[in-house]
């Protein structure tokens, strides 16, 4: 998971920098479940799966009801990421957030309803 962190997110600065907010908001948005961040490795710092954004730089509309859903199942951030960025299904090739990206979103969050 720390290899493909570090690949596939953002580090806070620069998104509170793209997003035109200071770092205390984004971390406000973190904990309200507004985005998901998840604490780098060996580090105090937050960073933020590029996935979670449409292409024009907004988290996407389902991102909090992910962070929701999770919370309410028990699921840390740390694992929802987990969960949203392992493979799935039969065939082993796709990710969740894969089908996120398809649209499938109440696919996803039936999934991180039930536990992962």
């Amino acid at each position: 998971m720390d290899r493909r962190l570090l690949e596939e997110s953002l580090s806070g600065s620069w998104l509170s920098t793209r997003l035109g907010i200071g770092t205390q908001r984004l971390d406000t948005m973190r904990r309200g479940g507004e985005l998901l961040g998840v604490r780098r490795p060996g580090g105090q710092d937050y960073l933020y799966p590029a996935w979670q954004f449409a292409p024009d730089g907004k988290p996407l509309p389902v991102v909090p009801r992910l962070v929701a859903a999770a919370r309410a199942a028990g699921l840390s951030d740390d694992r929802l990421y987990a969960v949203l960025t392992s493979r799935a299904g039969i065939s082993g090739r796709d990710r969740l957030v894969d089908a996120l990206r398809e649209g499938r979103e109440d696919y996803v969050l039936s999934v991180v309803r039930n536990g992962g």
